[in-house]
């Protein structure tokens, strides 16, 4: 029931800028951790940032200064914004997520289905 919808990946030049959405529907929910991950050709998917309940994040060291993850509660939606890219940023972005229900208390961790991020000249 639960879906997360992944938009916002496309072609950008190396020192661009890109903002990906998770929107997330289907449930009553809050956030618990919410993540985004990247994999790139022949390579593992990997953590990029997470951003905890409280608010707190955590970014990879490759991404750091340049990333950032926010929520919007209001819109049900997950950002991560993305500036300064590189080529090596390149890879299908997944949002990922925890999310709670004030009776239930946990609904599940749940991914989307990816958006392709492509930075060349």
């Amino acid at each position: 029931q639960v879906q997360l919808v992944e938009s916002g990946g496309g072609l950008v030049q190396p020192g661009g800028s890109l903002r990906l959405s998770c929107a997330v529907s289907g449930s009553i929910f809050s956030f618990n951790v919410v993540s985004w991950f990247r994999q790139a050709p022949g390579k593992q998917r990997e953590l990029v940032a997470n951003i905890a309940s409280g608010g707190s994040t955590n970014y990879a060291d490759s991404v750091k200064g340049r990333f950032t993850i926010s929520r919007d509660n209001a819109k049900n939606t997950v950002y991560l914004q993305m500036n300064g890219l590189k080529s090596e940023d390149t890879a299908v972005y997944y949002c990922n997520a925890d999310l709670l229900n004030s009776y239930s208390g946990y609904l599940g961790n749940y991914w989307g289905q990816g958006t392709q991020v492509t930075v060349s000249s």
